[in-house]
């Protein structure tokens, strides 16, 4: 369970309505890094709408939603607004309910496009900063060369529909172990798609719980994407649980983050068993290697 490289540890986890303008970071952290709760994942033990005062109260400073159009987006729209908590990222939507995103899929071209506009209803909705594309799962036989076409002429449409609001997209990578058969396993075919594509509003959604799992230096792998990561997520590995409980080293992938010149968004999005707030005693840590306090010792913390 690695803090960092000397062997510090976390602490053990105990049509549209009215518009909202994509929102600014927090004010408090301006121009640093920001810590966000996947809310898709995190407090799963209260309604949706609960989710965004429980984030705000738990002390993160935004949130990301996976799937908003799976729930009733006014209730939504209307619980962030209350809980006064800014939307950082949302997916565009995934397809059918057995179906992991469309971007990559020959022959679904229309349904991706139909996907963005729903996509674009949600951001007008939550206000969010940031979308992500799945790419999917092609179809047995797919050649993948034609895969990765479709991919990146998708990719291109999604980034110009999205750029005029102000929204950054994103493509995931998603570790082959985890999802066998996923279109975009790895950061190198990211980076690859992202140049063909060739749209400036396009980067890389670096998971660190996916890159620890398919990349053998993560921190090189940070170096290597450098200004290409537009969006940050974790869970440790392999057990995507909160930090502490695996082996990624966060302190060296957060330096890693901060030298490349990263100060977005660091979303949380891990398994957290039945009780989200009880399995929050590595916040207070995480925060502190964000904000560049890497040789804190073990007893600072909650």
């Amino acid at each position: 369970m690695a803090w960092n490289s000397t062997s510090t540890r976390f602490s053990e986890p105990a049509g549209c309505a009215r518009a909202v303008r994509p929102g600014p970071p927090a004010r408090e952290r301006r121009g640093r890094m920001r810590l966000s709760a996947n809310i898709s994942m995190l407090f799963a033990e209260l309604a949706m709408p609960a989710r965004f005062a429980a984030a705000r109260a738990a002390g993160f400073d935004c949130v990301e939603i996976q799937f908003p159009g799976e729930h009733d987006i006014e209730a939504l729209a209307a619980a962030r607004a209350a809980a006064d908590i800014p939307v950082s990222l949302i997916n565009i939507p995934r397809g059918g309910a057995e179906e992991a995103g469309l971007a990559a899929l020959p022959g679904r071209e229309e349904d991706f496009a139909e996907a963005v506009e729903a996509c674009a209803e949600h951001v007008a909705r939550l206000g969010a900063r940031k979308v992500n594309v799945l790419a999917g799962f092609p179809p047995p036989g797919t050649d993948p060369q034609d895969a990765q076409a479709v991919l990146t002429g998708n990719l291109a449409r999604a980034a110009a529909r999205f750029a005029p609001l102000g929204v950054g997209v994103m493509v995931e990578p998603v570790n082959p172990v985890d999802r066998p058969g996923f279109a975009l396993t790895s950061l190198g075919e990211a980076l690859a798609v992202i140049g063909r594509a060739g749209h400036p509003g396009l980067r890389v959604q670096f998971d660190l719980y996916h890159m620890a799992r398919t990349e053998p230096d993560l921190v090189a792998a940070i170096r290597r994407a450098g200004p290409s990561i537009g969006h940050v997520q974790f869970a440790d590995a392999p057990g995507r649980g909160p930090p502490g409980t695996g082996g990624v080293d966060f302190a060296a992938a957060l330096r890693a983050l901060k030298a490349a010149g990263y100060d977005g968004d660091v979303a949380a999005e891990y398994l957290p068993g039945d009780d989200t707030r009880a399995g929050l005693g590595w916040m207070a840590r995480f925060r502190a290697l964000m904000d560049g306090h890497d040789s804190m010792n073990e007893e600072t913390g909650p």
